[in-house]
């Protein structure tokens, strides 16, 4: 069964495209494909994911610079009033893309302003695609979502661009599934 999964991955990936259908034909076929193998955070389950943009709320080019990138991705994704009504820490499993308000200031985990997108799995290889080819001078961060916040924001990560601070103390949640209260 592995043997069969790594084949179907590989070939999705060379075939340079991962469309909807890809995946929930895997998902039918291989019903574990994201399921943890436990109840720890070793294994857990990555339900979602986000794409944070970080930028200089001082700086009037780069807030300028960075709500254009955001605008841009919003009119791609046809994401116009879809505003994310869950809070960011939520892995929210099943839930569609949409986008969270801006914090102008730093907030949660960051040390400066972002904005960020839920992103379901199947939706993740076109939409950091398009976001890393188009960031331009500003700074990506893209974490999963499995209800262990301190290993999602700090072990399962990837930056494009600097490498910015994250303050894990914030974080409340850390056990597979679980959904805070507040924004992180």
């Amino acid at each position: 069964m592995l043997t069969a999964l790594l084949t179907t991955l590989l070939v999705a990936c060379a075939t340079g495209h991962y469309h909807d259908y890809d995946w929930k034909v895997m998902q039918s076929i291989f019903p574990d494909l994201l399921a943890g193998e436990d109840e720890s955070c070793d294994h857990a389950k990555i339900s979602s994911y986000h794409i944070h943009v970080l930028f200089w709320q001082n700086n009037k080019d780069h807030v300028e610079s960075a709500l254009n990138l955001r605008n841009n991705f919003i009119n791609r994704y046809r994401l116009n009033n879809k505003t994310c009504t869950i809070a960011a820490g939520n892995p929210a499993f099943g839930h569609e893309m949409c986008v969270f308000e801006v914090d102008w200031n730093p907030a949660g985990p960051f040390t400066t302003a972002q904005y960020s997108f839920f992103i379901p799995p199947y939706r993740l290889q076109e939409t950091s695609f398009w976001m890393l080819q188009n960031k331009g001078d500003h700074d990506v961060f893209i974490h999963p979502n499995s209800g262990c916040e301190t290993d999602d924001h700090t072990k399962w990560n990837t930056f494009s661009g600097a490498k910015w601070p994250i303050d894990a103390s914030v974080f409340t949640c850390n056990y597979p599934g679980c959904k805070p209260n507040t924004r992180s």
